[in-house]
């Protein structure tokens, strides 16, 4: 949803006005302009700087109203003054709603605000792909939230982990707040939702109960005899990552894990963890041939075989896999560091500190290289 053509109009004529008394007052471009007409066609970086400026120089705002140098009324003076409340910082666009659009705060608790844009929609600034990450200023307007018409994108892609994430905050934030339409927000959290009392459970298990209770007892029979193998012939890394695979197949909907014994599905996730991970080439500890790892768990070659490829089928998995590479691997593996910046594909190890904070701050990466060589 955009802004009404007359609301736009005056927003444009206020927020013009008050940047160029800003630059008046601080000189962040002395002599280079000369009317606020003449700000408003200047470049986005030059905005940006005077736009800066004011955030942090906010009380610049109350000396503006005072000396009403646009000769504004009194109503367009008191919208200047709300901007008091403005929040300049980095947000998701999350999602667009048929009233607005919503920004996701990246701070904790994340905060949902809905935002109105300008002239232009926002999926004409970022795509159509959400969300995106992007900073950007904030500001009331007349009761609604709007944005200043600066913003800065970052050209990151987010995976399937910190999608799930950002609708887990966004769930969080709305169940708090609900979406913030307003600024400033009230800081009064929204009541709880009252519940139902549950009703008084049936003596006889339900079908749903029992089909509980098979798939647990598959999981937890494939996890035994991971355990037990991976503390014979492995170790303990091995052991947390073919758990974790075991868990997110016995998680699926129907549980692949209730077809086929325990033992074949066993051998298969060790299979496929192992696979990732090299642990059939001979220059490698530790080190086991797919053959021993079938007969390990009393199983045939072609059966384990079979195992491997559904597993690698269902859960996407490949060699140099980052999901499933070894803590003590991640290093050496370049799946891990190449990410694509701005259209380009780059290892994220030899971008700047920033960047590399941004990309481990989104679950981009496992951590900061320079962090894990000092110990930090």
């Amino acid at each position: 949803m955009l802004l009404s053509y007359p609301d736009l109009e005056l927003f444009f004529r206020l927020h013009r006005t008050l940047m160029f008394f800003v630059n008046q007052r601080l000189q962040v471009f002395p002599n280079q302009i000369n009317t606020p007409e003449e700000f408003a066609t200047v470049s986005p970086e030059v905005r940006m700087k005077v736009r800066d400026a004011l955030n942090a120089n906010l009380d610049l705002i109350d000396t503006f109203v005072d000396e009403n140098p646009g000769r504004f009324s009194q109503d367009e003076l008191a919208i200047v003054s709300s901007w008091r409340h403005l929040l300049m910082g980095k947000f998701y666009i999350y999602r667009k709603l048929k009233k607005h659009t919503v920004f996701l705060s990246t701070t904790s608790p994340s905060i949902a605000y809905g935002v109105l844009a300008l002239s232009k929609p926002f999926e004409d600034l970022t795509g159509p792909n959400l969300p995106v990450l992007a900073g950007a200023v904030l500001l009331p307007f007349k009761g609604l939230i709007v944005y200043d018409g600066l913003m800065s994108r970052y050209s990151i892609s987010f995976g399937a982990g910190i999608r799930k994430s950002l609708n887990e905050a966004f769930k969080a934030a709305k169940a708090r707040h609900g979406i913030v339409t307003s600024l400033p927000m009230s800081d009064v959290p929204l009541p709880p939702k009252t519940t139902q009392p549950k009703p008084t459970p049936k003596t006889q298990k339900t079908e749903k109960t029992q089909k509980k209770e098979a798939k647990d007892a598959s999981l937890s029979a494939v996890i035994k005899l991971i355990n037990e193998f991976c503390r014979k012939h492995l170790n303990e890394e091995y052991a947390v990552l073919c758990r974790k695979m075991a868990e997110k197949l016995g998680n699926k909907r129907p549980s692949p894990l209730l077809q086929g014994s325990p033992n074949a599905w066993a051998s298969g996730i060790v299979r496929a963890v192992g696979g990732v991970n090299f642990l059939t080439d001979k220059t490698q500890k530790p080190y086991m041939r797919s053959t021993d790892i079938d007969k390990h768990f009393g199983i045939g070659a072609s059966t384990g075989a079979a195992k491997l490829a559904a597993i690698r089928k269902m859960l996407n998995v490949h060699p140099l896999d980052p999901h499933w590479t070894l803590p003590s691997r991640l290093d050496d593996n370049p799946m891990v560091w190449m990410l694509e910046v701005d259209g380009l594909i780059i290892d994220i190890r030899s971008a700047s500190r920033e960047l590399q904070e941004l990309a481990f701050n989104q679950g981009l990466i496992p951590y900061i290289p320079a962090d894990r060589r000092s110990g930090g």
